[in-house]
């Protein structure tokens, strides 16, 4: 029996082998299979996918794109192989300022900053019949020839047509509220002056905190209707030749009760010779009221806020806003430019606000086709800065 048992032991271990070495094959094949199976599936998928999809080289050319893409630039599929995507693409803003060939291409900033640009809103299409409202996303990717970029947009028009309704309606509740509130503090201003009868001190003191709270209100139903009116289309820019120097001087004196009252010098520095910009001169008094406000909001008594200017090339001028304030933490620092973006850092507690004036200012700045950015350091404070066209002689004859 022992001997019987001991001449089947060889047999089962070979028989464990032959398994073993079958399972193996088995998963070695399966591997293959999944990994041919895998790359036919990710085909299918980019074929078929609803998104638009294309591949651009670092030249800006077009290399490859998927029948969506085609589709929605109304495209043939041979023809816009190599072509430059300012001829397919043309990416513009919501405002319909054109992107290509300036700094705010969603291209150049994804391959410049080495990383993917998600969920960017843009209108693309090469013809006005074509254009369309999208959500893109750009991913640098590193080839075997080059350097280049997946770009994937995603058709929003459907989604637009409900976002114009809610927008309607935010409008009119705006609209409707402005009327009420503008009596009320013209009421007020009344009292304060009056006509009405002589007041106390302490009523006085009331009615004053009465009128700044009517005031903040009306601000406040201002933004959200300005917000409104840029995402129905409605935000157009008057720009003429602006002397900057003056166009500062003007915000920095109506703020300076701001500073005083806060304990922050308020400091211009800026030449009175630069040169005259291309802008429109409500709208920039906007975004330089919205930065300088926060900049005194935001520093400590005894800090200073400082206005300069400079050139940045020869099309453009850059002014910056810098304080000695507490800084922008650092996980604030990625939403600082997004609309109603509420920090949960102490300062902002104190300080109030509802988080459109910057969502504002970089709104209008790229409607003048500049950029804006910022730099800042915790507890040393932070510097914003912009970028506006210098207006040139060519402009001057076409007025």
């Amino acid at each position: 029996m022992q001997k019987q048992d001991q001449q089947k032991e060889p047999g089962r271990e070979s028989a464990r082998e032959d398994t073993s070495t079958s399972t193996e094959l088995g998963r070695s094949g399966i591997k293959v299979v999944s990994r041919i199976e895998r790359d036919e599936v990710l085909n299918a998928l980019i074929e078929h996918s609803s998104d638009a999809i294309m591949v651009l080289d670092e030249q800006f050319l077009v290399r490859e794109s998927n029948p969506a893409a085609r589709t929605m630039l109304k495209l043939p599929r041979d023809e816009e192989m190599g072509w430059k995507c300012r001829e397919v693409l043309r990416c513009k803003n919501l405002n319909r300022m054109e992107l290509c060939g300036t700094s705010s291409c969603p291209l150049t900033r994804a391959l410049q900053q080495h990383g993917p640009l998600p969920n960017e809103e843009l209108v693309v299409g090469s013809q006005r019949e074509s254009f369309c409202e999208v959500s893109a996303s750009v991913t640098p990717v590193d080839a075997s020839d080059g350097r280049g970029a997946v770009f994937t947009v995603r058709d929003l028009s459907a989604l637009k047509v409900a976002s114009q309704v809610r927008a309607n309606f935010v409008s009119m509740v705006s609209h409707e509220l402005r009327t009420p509130l503008n009596s009320v503090h013209g009421f007020i201003e009344l009292l304060l002056q009056g006509h009405m009868g002589e007041l106390t001190e302490e009523q006085r003191l009331y009615l004053g905190y009465t009128q700044e709270g009517v005031q903040q209100l009306i601000s406040i139903v201002e933004d959200i209707l300005f917000m409104t009116r840029s995402d129905l289309g409605q935000f157009e820019t008057r720009q003429q030749g602006v002397q900057l120097y003056e166009l500062v001087r003007l915000v920095t004196r109506n703020l300076q009760p701001q500073a005083l009252k806060a304990g922050v010098a308020l400091v211009l520095a800026i030449p009175q010779e630069t040169p005259l910009l291309y802008i429109d001169p409500q709208r920039i008094k906007q975004v330089l009221n919205n930065l300088i406000a926060n900049a005194i909001k935001y520093t400590p008594p005894g800090g200073s806020v400082t206005v300069t200017a400079r050139e940045h090339d020869a099309h453009f001028q850059m002014i910056t806003v810098t304080d000695t304030g507490y800084g922008i933490p650092l996980e604030d620092r990625p939403h600082i430019f997004e609309r109603f973006y509420q920090s949960n850092h102490s300062q902002q507690s104190k300080m109030g606000g509802y988080g459109l004036g910057l969502a504002i200012a970089r709104l209008i700045v790229e409607q003048h086709g500049g950029t804006i950015s910022f730099d800042t350091a915790l507890e040393k404070g932070s510097s914003f800065y912009f970028t506006l066209p210098i207006y040139e002689g060519a402009r001057q004859d076409t007025l």
